[in-house]
């Protein structure tokens, strides 16, 4: 998911302010203070990070002293007032400790997921190509994980009213049909050559801020997308797999995802990204059924099953379709959870390198034959993706950082 939602665990709104109240008879109390950045079953978080109560108690000395009478008030009275009383922060974990290697594999995962499935959905499409079905095994398998994960309160569900469901309706039809068109073009030709063409999505989202959100786009913006629309025209000029349905169905997803970013914008609601992805996900899954029963449903009974499982058998065919769903589902979200842990030029630049990663391993893997125009088109085009994406998030950087 491109819009970003916070999650974790609820707001901790215990810990007391460091402010002082007026003194009343020589005594001095402390103020409840409300929680920073409070959403529903979500964190406290400062600019994406969270912040938690360990980081507040071992932030120094004069902090820790402060706060031990209110943790001592806290305390039952079995504990008694002078173990309340040399009350110690809790031990620093795992993942306080050693923040970056916690990001790094955040990254990796997201990588390795995002590669695998690329590699299995293409593998799929050479024995079974039928994209609309299997668009909806995607969204299929993730919903089947997430209904499972409600079930076990992992998360607990965030409830849904009207007026929110109305709100995610054309998120979630804006991504199935992205889905879908992307799906179409990877099954029509190579996987690296989609992945060319969708690098043209900023361009799309840069249009649409400027001519129908009515936002400024930087000038500066606006020529680092040139080498963008000059790659992709080049890769696309001597692609060796090129063909017209894959070119435009790619094109369609990157026009579906913009406006996907528009209406997310508009919807952004205090649900948790899990909760969230979990709806879109149900809704874009309805949305799909009814084009694949009525554009594949009737090749898919007459012989679409048959052929497939002639080719590989019965069982690599429905655990393909298994694990191909549920690496779309779970590379989605890590996508989300890494968007939550790094600041949004990381983010950006690291969304660049996977699509680099994507593009590499599947010429590797399919042993895809590419021109030399066309391997000089890509990597122009990926370098102008790089440079749109840094200037942009250095401009929204700068942006927060006078707004504070």
């Amino acid at each position: 998911m491109e819009s970003r939602v916070l999650s974790r665990a609820t707001a901790f709104a215990a810990v007391p302010s460091l402010r002082k109240s007026p003194r009343q008879n020589g005594a001095v109390s402390f103020v409840s203070a409300r929680p920073i950045g409070t959403v529903s079953e979500g964190g406290n978080l400062i600019w994406g990070r969270q912040l938690r109560p360990a980081l507040l108690l071992e932030a120094s000395p004069s902090r820790k002293e402060i706060l031990k009478p209110c943790l001592a008030a806290a305390s039952s009275p079995a504990e008694g007032s002078d173990s309340a009383g040399d009350a110690k922060a809790a031990p620093v974990g795992f993942i306080q400790k050693y923040p970056a290697l916690v990001t790094g594999f955040f990254f990796f995962m997201w990588y390795f997921l995002n590669v695998i499935f690329n590699i299995l959905n293409k593998k799929i499409y050479n024995y079974f190509p039928y994209p609309y079905f299997v668009s909806v095994i995607h969204l299929g398998v993730g919903v089947v994980y997430c209904l499972i994960s409600w079930a076990v309160g992992l998360p607990k569900r965030a409830p849904m009213d009207s007026n929110q469901l109305k709100l995610l309706i054309p998120v979630a039809a804006c991504h199935a049909l992205g889905h879908v068109t992307s799906n179409v073009s990877f099954a029509a030709v190579a996987v690296s050559f989609t992945h060319t063409i969708k690098a043209l999505e900023p361009f799309f989202n840069a249009a649409a801020s400027q001519f129908i959100l009515g936002q400024s786009i930087p000038v500066s913006l606006w020529l680092s997308l040139a080498p963008v629309v000059l790659g992709v025209s080049m890769a696309s000029l001597t692609e060796l797999s090129f063909n017209w349905l894959g070119f435009i169905s790619a094109m369609i997803s990157n026009i579906s995802f913009t406006y996907r970013s528009i209406y997310s914008k508009k919807a952004m609601t205090d649900m948790d990204s899990t909760n969230l992805y979990a709806y879109i996900s149900i809704i874009a899954l309805i949305v799909c059924i009814p084009p694949a029963l009525i554009v594949e449903g009737p090749q898919l009974l007459k012989h679409g099953f048959a052929d497939a499982i002639a080719k590989v058998g019965l069982v690599k065919f429905v655990t393909d379709l298994f694990w191909v769903g549920l690496f779309y589902h779970l590379y989605n979200q890590l996508a989300t959870n890494t968007l939550e842990r790094v600041a949004p030029l990381t983010h950006a630049v690291g969304n660049v390198l996977k699509r680099v990663f994507v593009i590499g391993f599947s010429i590797v893997v399919f042993g895809n034959k590419i021109s030399t125009q066309t391997g000089i088109g890509t990597a122009v085009a990926i370098a102008g993706v790089a440079i749109y994406s840094y200037l942009k998030a250095k401009i929204e950087e700068e942006k927060r950082v006078s707004q504070i």
